[in-house]
């Protein structure tokens, strides 16, 4: 058992005087506490794909502990990837009786367990990540009790070999309404054949100026565009967050608030959608989230961190702004909205990556990166196969 004092003065006010006594000590006693253990019911297996990697893959719940005494209690959400909690990791903590974590945080996790999801490979696309609980005492001198183990099933869906097929190799995306390439053909948003019958990709939409785009089936082809009405007339049920522009060409016009979004043509079901940006890449992580005075979409808030998405095998990529102004501090993070989950310049130093000039070390307590160019927006690229970071 622990014992907790507390001191109480109590002082009496006289006409003539002020004195203060002391009472004896209230002594609270910790008593054996209850057990702490999870409390929803878990699937026989999560399947754990890019497209849902922003979605809910657990929702752990668990019983108050008690005690003995009135002090706050902490629950850490722990994970271990060899099962026995010697390479124990916290993913997050809370007072409450609740923590989620997203398909995406699993999949870091069952990439981090050495699974895959390419056919060719001989690394295992199932296998089982293990968390526990552990519930603190605030301030009883370190008093703590840990759940019983729970296992979960994952898996990564193989990919189906062979090439997807399409009407057309790509949408080729040109207007104002993507800044990324703007009305020019030297820098076109190119959308791919990712599936039969289905194109996608990232892309960036601005609803700033007349906001307009065309979709183009051959690249540098003007004559190959095409616009609202065209799909309209076949049929397609269109995002709300665009509309007919009504110029001369009758071109798309984005309506919704500017940002990165993963776009869908599905000539399948006759769709085009436009929802979170997605991973399109096999990478450790699906993103990295860059959050600090240095990106200042950003800054130190996870109400608007910069997301930069796997884009390839190995290769992290995405346009950011960046500011030199103020400390221009910044760090990477694995996990959005989890400070205990960040990067920072001696980390990657540490793995060995060559470092873009325009970034050094803020020597802050943190030591995040801080950025020292020009302030503007850049390509930021981390490569983890060549174990390098750029900006172009």
């Amino acid at each position: 058992m622990k014992k907790i004092s507390i001191f109480i003065t109590a002082c009496i006010a006289f006409i003539s005087f002020t004195a203060c006594q002391t009472d004896d000590d209230i002594v609270f006693v910790i008593g054996d506490a209850t057990e702490v253990a999870f409390t929803n019911n878990f699937l026989p297996e999560y399947t754990l794909t890019p497209a849902t990697a922003g979605n809910i893959g657990e929702r752990f719940t668990w019983n108050s502990v008690d005690f003995g005494v009135p002090t706050n209690v902490v629950y850490e959400l722990q994970n271990s990837l060899v099962g026995d909690f010697s390479d124990v990791t916290t993913l997050a903590t809370t007072n409450g009786n609740e923590l989620a974590i997203t398909i995406g945080a699993m999949r870091t996790l069952a990439i981090q367990l050495g699974l895959d999801n390419l056919p060719e490979t001989e690394a295992p696309n199932t296998g089982q990540l293990h968390f526990r609980l552990r519930a603190t005492v605030g301030n009883a001198g370190g008093e703590e009790r840990f759940s019983s183990i729970q296992s979960l099933t994952v898996v990564l869906p193989e990919l189906v070999s062979g090439d997807p097929i399409c009407e057309i190799d790509a949408y080729w995306l040109v207007g104002a309404g993507v800044p990324d390439a703007g009305w020019d053909w030297a820098t076109p948003v190119e959308i791919p054949c990712t599936g039969d019958g289905i194109l996608s990709g990232n892309v960036n939409f601005s609803n700033e100026g007349d906001a307009n785009f065309r979709f183009f089936t051959i690249n540098g082809d003007w004559n190959s565009g095409r616009n609202y009405p065209w799909f309209v007339n076949e049929g397609y049920t269109i995002d709300p967050n665009f509309e007919d522009a009504l110029d001369g060409d009758n071109n798309f016009k984005f309506i919704g608030v500017s940002g990165l979004y993963f776009l869908e043509v599905n000539a399948n079901s006759k769709t085009i959608t436009l929802g979170a940006p997605q991973p399109t890449g096999v990478c450790e992580l699906d993103q990295y989230w860059l959050v600090g005075a240095g990106v200042p979409d950003a800054g130190w808030d996870w109400a608007t961190p910069v997301q930069v998405l796997c884009t390839g095998d190995g290769i992290y990529s995405g346009s950011v702004n960046f500011t030199s102004e103020g400390d221009a501090n910044f760090r990477f993070f694995t996990i959005n909205g989890d400070w205990n989950s960040g990067r920072n310049y001696p980390w990657f130093v540490g793995e060995g990556y060559t470092i873009d000039s325009n970034f050094e070390d803020a020597l802050d307590g943190d030591n995040n990166f801080r950025f020292i160019g020009t302030t503007g927006n850049y390509v930021l690229t981390v490569d983890e196969t060549t174990k390098v970071i750029i900006l172009e």
